[in-house]
């Protein structure tokens, strides 16, 4: 009985110690929650924003953070994009709690930083070699595509609010890095007017005349079918949930990309 309830208190003791090592977590969006859970801090995530697909309180989003709902998960931690307003984050955040705005939209690099940041702040103790093991797996992965300068466009749908992909976001970096050749010319991403997008989806693909038109739906929908550019252009379906987000998700994308080479070579 004396060897019984010593192990139960070695038990209870190890459970206090991941509990006091796991900080609460606030994750104001989905591609935050994406690298928690690529550092293996999911179990410590106790409130997402309303796009999230965890089932934890939601706390608004990066634009919009709710207060109430962040001071009631009393989180030691939160973790949101750099399009939070620093005025506002710092309203949100109660005290004691630190909160960090982060980066990723511009740069696989920025992706790298902010695993960075977040491990350190964490306090993972070997968050840097782990982080250069993720830069060195992309560009391993990137490398093997070899698209040998296809030139493409890249397009987050086809309907809704639809965006081009532009010269300082991390998936015109990403394909540069596998070898394609994206012909976007905006600097970030070129909105697509809501109502008027295969017009206006059909106009980029007349000015620049992509080889490949890479659409990030897992399948192209019935509008989608209405593109019709002067010149031919492979329409290919990528699953966005491996590339909309920036995150080591990406890696799954790489993979994936690489699977689908006879959609478009």
């Amino acid at each position: 009985m004396k060897q019984i309830l010593l192990v139960f208190s070695f038990l209870l003791l190890a459970l206090n110690t991941n509990a006091a090592e796991c900080p609460r977590i606030i994750s104001q969006s989905p591609y935050i929650t994406h690298s928690l859970q690529w550092l293996g801090l999911e179990k410590c995530i106790v409130g997402a924003s309303r796009y999230d697909r965890l089932d934890l309180p939601r706390t608004g989003g990066i634009l919009d953070p709710d207060k109430e709902a962040i001071d009631s998960l009393m989180p030691d931690i939160i973790f949101t994009a750099n399009w939070t307003k620093p005025d506002t984050l710092k309203d949100v955040t109660p005290g004691g709690a630190q909160a960090f705005r982060l980066d990723g939209f511009n740069t696989m690099q920025q992706i790298e930083n902010n695993l960075l940041s977040m491990g350190k702040a964490t306090g993972i103790n070997d968050i840097e070699s782990r982080v250069k093991i993720f830069h060195q797996d992309w560009r391993k992965a990137a490398k093997r595509i070899d698209a040998k300068g296809k030139k493409v466009l890249l397009i987050s749908s086809c309907g809704g609010t639809p965006y081009s992909f532009g010269k300082t976001t991390w998936l015109y970096d990403l394909f540069s890095q596998a070898g394609f050749k994206p012909v976007e010319t905006h600097e970030k991403v070129r909105h697509i007017k809501k109502g008027n997008e295969i017009e206006e989806i059909t106009a980029l693909l007349d000015r620049f005349e992509p080889e490949v038109l890479f659409i990030f739906e897992r399948t192209l929908n019935t509008q989608c079918n209405l593109i019709m550019p002067k010149t031919p252009v492979r329409i290919v379906a990528m699953d966005g949930e491996l590339f909309l987000h920036p995150a080591p998700v990406l890696l799954e994308g790489l993979k994936y990309l690489n699977q689908q080479k006879t959609r478009w070579q």
